[in-house]
């Protein structure tokens, strides 16, 4: 079986958990700081502020710039639910736009559509490694006033304009096992704003600055010293895990897009994919008879997402009815396969031998 992701989890990772199991400082301590300041210096921001996971990053992210009851936040709905669950969880109310099919990210001509006076943030998501359209989200943010909250859990590394996505905004990322690195599990909310950072120190940590004093309503969204050493020497080994993933999938794309049942995805000028995902469009219908195919000969897959968010039933219940053509669309035809940086010359041929016989 060829997983569709796997962690890459050398000696390097168990001996830096091991030293920090033997310190005995196994919470929130020296090497979470130093785990901050690493990967506040490779995004290219002032502060890193890390947390127990990536959605608990994405909602405190939101709370730090102020987004609560009553409040709108402009994202998208094809994405995973943590993006518009952590704005429900602030009280506010997500609002949803269409993507640009190319990309799979939300289509900026849209999003002035969708400002209105209750609107307080844009939240795009650098889906599947791949940069949103950020000079001109940025643009309205400045034209409306606007916060501007990167959701950047697929997208380590990845870059626009040759800046790297979470340093636009307020970035947000997730450290899960499937991510471009990982830290078991873990967050990271990036930001240029000292109050940004000073608030989100507090609200990740029971709303405390000095211990036992609270100042505000806060949660324990800590990350600990175990998860931030394997963040650290993740954090080292991502630039070459991209490079493996961007080899990989130039693979894929030369031989797959030979075949006419199948869209590859696009890559552009201006914007670096990290390639979190290998996401491919299955034409004609085929997707039901692809998966079983796929699942007899062994080669892992995943479908991210076939239902959007607005067709979830939670946000039916909410009241949601969009109409999102090329959402929809997408998550009819959408399939991702692996490409990761485990995967073998072999491997990789064997899955584009697998897609060039199958009728």
């Amino acid at each position: 079986m060829i997983p569709i992701a796997k962690p890459l989890i050398s000696e390097d990772e168990i001996e830096a958990v091991k030293s920090v199991m033997l310190s005995g400082n196994i919470a929130q301590s020296k090497k979470v700081d130093d785990f901050e300041k690493q990967f506040a210096d490779y995004i290219g921001t002032e502060y890193a502020i890390s947390t127990s996971n990536g959605t608990t990053a994405l909602h405190v992210a939101l709370l730090s710039n102020g987004i609560r009851k009553g409040h709108e936040v402009i994202t998208t709905s094809f994405t995973f639910v943590a993006t518009a669950n952590s704005v429900l969880f602030t009280g506010a109310k997500p609002v949803f736009v269409d993507i640009d099919s190319d990309s799979f990210t939300i289509d900026p001509s849209q999003i002035e559509d969708k400002i209105t006076s209750k609107t307080k943030a844009i939240m795009p998501v650098h889906l599947y490694g791949q940069p949103a359209e950020m000079k001109v989200i940025k643009d309205i943010c400045e034209d409306y006033d606007l916060k501007l909250i990167e959701d950047a859990a697929q997208a380590h590394g990845a870059k626009f304009d040759g800046k790297k996505v979470g340093s636009f905004g307020t970035g947000s990322f997730s450290f899960y096992p499937t991510k471009n690195m990982t830290t078991s599990e873990g967050g990271m909310i990036t930001t240029n704003d000292k109050s940004v950072y000073e608030l989100s120190k507090k609200i990740r940590n029971h709303g405390q600055e000095k211990r036992y004093y609270y100042d505000t309503l806060g949660f324990n969204f800590r990350m600990t010293d175990i998860c931030a050493a394997i963040g650290i020497c993740q954090l080292n080994k991502l630039d070459g895990f991209n490079k493996s993933r961007r080899i990989n999938a130039e693979f894929l794309s030369k031989r797959l897009s030979k075949l006419d049942y199948i869209e590859c995805p696009k890559t552009f000028s201006n914007r670096e994919h990290v390639f979190h995902q290998y996401t491919v469009r299955i034409k004609n219908g085929k997707r039901e008879e692809m998966i079983k195919a796929l699942e007899k000969a062994g080669i892992g897959y995943s479908i991210y997402y076939p239902l959007p968010l607005h067709k979830q039933p939670l946000y039916i219940e909410l009241g949601y009815n969009d109409r999102l053509p090329k959402t929809e669309k997408a998550s009819e035809e959408v399939i991702s396969i692996p490409v990761h940086p485990s995967l073998k010359k072999e491997d990789l041929e064997y899955i584009v031998s697998f897609f060039e016989e199958f009728k």
